[in-house]
């Protein structure tokens, strides 16, 4: 979330409570047609938990992957391409690579046992996850009929029924078998009330267009990686230069810091301090790239020079890795994408509002969650910042209360005063818009538990357990007393 958004909600959220009450007939967004049965895009950790939460609210529930396994992200292969892609396209290698250590993430209902190291390799955590899916019968080898892999949503659009009204969605499905050697491709159209998209932010490389690089990708191409196909480079002995020193570009670096003669990392103007901190002694820290320049017919890529904003010239450079980011992208909903509008560009509210712009970022989403002109589309962990193992706990429960008629939002026209609120308080849009800080994950979770509590008191269903929200933030914040809230129905109610 903006700068301005951070530092109201710490404020605003500071003590758990119910915030508002809607009477019957209340200014309430109110569906269309029932929802019963729903589709799952994907089945990564967000999708696992999603279908676990509506299956818990008697939803029927489809959970569709395009992976052999579930995972998704944490699935990982050594099947990368060759090369890769400069300007790149939507198919992209997953963001993790053959050494990559994560710290420990969990479900609530599947601890960890007492013990287990805080940094753990990502093998473990993948099989963390499909244990999780084998307990919920939904593993690629457990043969329900409601879980479909080596599947792909092709596309999902809008169902009108034989009166011309809106009922639902169509998906159109491409489930790929082996049989006998032969591969084949089976088409299908299937109809669902509601679609739950829970494809992850890692879908397509954010590669930069920094002028020279392309001419670069096509003379050198086995020299270029991005970070999740960079095995072959994790035994470079040479100079390589990481772009970019956030997270992916930090731990490559550490990575190959054993080998590498020396590793450059390019820094934007941001203020990293906590990702330098863990740097190796040995990496060089330069600034933005300028250009590459024109390489020499006939000369390797060592004999290449690489122009920086301030100037300087590197050379002597033998490989290249791109820890720079992906772009949100969404093939099947093409409806909702309007790259003409850019980054900050926008329509009248008359006509289809985008998702999907220049692909910083996503838009027209209540709590980044809910298409407001439709809630019946509904996205799980877009979000960066957050840990997603859990903050999909909070999003997959609201979804399902939504949905199932227990809990309610906001009239249309509310929603969109919301929405401008909180699109000036994030300063408008960009790589930033829907970033949370801990401060900030932590009050959007402090509303969930307010708002869904609040809401099983007035119209049934579970409350959020007292076991589920000491397991995000600790005993302490549930004693906090009660407070009125006028400032958060200011937020979040228009």
């Amino acid at each position: 979330m903006g700068l301005l958004t951070l530092l109201l909600l710490p404020f605003v959220f500071a003590q758990q409570t119910p915030l508002f009450s809607l009477g019957d007939g209340g200014d309430a967004y109110q569906l269309k047609w029932p929802i019963r049965k729903v589709a799952v895009i994907g089945a990564g950790p967000g999708g696992l938990i999603a279908y676990r939460e509506l299956t818990h609210l008697n939803f029927t529930v489809h959970l569709i992957e395009r992976d052999t396994v579930p995972g998704g992200n944490w699935h990982y292969s050594d099947e990368v391409p060759l090369y890769t892609p400069i300007p790149t396209v939507d198919v992209a290698p997953k963001p993790i690579w053959k050494t990559l250590k994560s710290n420990l993430p969990s479900i609530r209902e599947f601890p960890w046992p007492k013990g287990t190291p805080w940094e753990l390799p990502h093998q473990k955590i993948q099989r963390y996850v499909r244990a999780f899916a084998s307990y919920h019968g939904i593993n690629s080898n457990d043969d329900n009929p409601n879980v479909r892999y080596n599947t792909r949503v092709e596309l999902a659009e809008e169902y009108y029924n034989d009166q011309g009204e809106r009922d639902g969605w169509i998906l159109t499905l491409k489930t790929v078998t082996k049989e006998g050697g032969v591969t084949k491709a089976t088409w299908t159209k299937e109809h669902y009330d509601a679609v739950v998209v829970a494809t992850g932010r890692y879908n397509s490389v954010n590669v930069p267009r920094i002028p020279g690089l392309e001419t670069w990708a096509k003379a050198f191409p086995e020299r270029l990686r991005i970070r999740g196909s960079i095995g072959l480079l994790m035994r470079s002995k040479g100079k390589v230069l990481i772009v970019g020193a956030v997270t992916s570009g930090g731990e490559i670096s550490r990575e190959i810091n054993p080998l590498a003669r020396l590793s450059i990392n390019t820094v934007p103007h941001l203020n990293l301090n906590t990702f330098l901190r863990r740097l190796p002694a040995n990496t060089t820290i330069v600034p933005e790239i300028r250009r590459f320049l024109p390489p020499n017919e006939g000369k390797g890529i060592e004999e290449g020079q690489v122009e920086l904003v301030n100037g300087t010239i590197l050379t002597g450079i033998d490989n290249i890795i791109f820890g720079t980011g992906y772009r949100y992208t969404f093939p099947f909903l093409p409806q909702y994408t309007n790259a003409s509008l850019g980054t900050n560009g926008t329509l009248p509210r008359s006509r289809r509002q985008p998702i999907i712009t220049d692909g910083t970022h996503l838009r027209s989403l209540y709590l980044d969650t809910f298409y407001i002109d439709d809630p019946s589309l509904a996205f799980v962990n877009m979000n960066t910042g957050v840990e997603i193992f859990s903050y999909s706990e909070y999003l997959s429960l609201a979804i399902g209360k939504v949905w199932s008629r227990t809990a309610f939002l906001p009239s249309t026209p509310r929603l969109w005063e919301w929405y401008d609120a909180v699109v000036e308080e994030r300063q408008g849009y960009g790589k930033h818009f829907l970033f949370l800080t801990l401060e900030g994950n932590t009050a959007m979770v402090r509303f969930f538990v307010a708002w869904l509590n609040d809401a099983a008191v007035k119209y049934g269903g579970r409350q959020i357990e007292k076991i589920w929200y000491i397991a995000r933030f600790g005993e302490a914040d549930l004693s906090a007393p009660a407070v009125n809230s006028v400032e958060y129905r200011s937020l979040f109610w228009g």
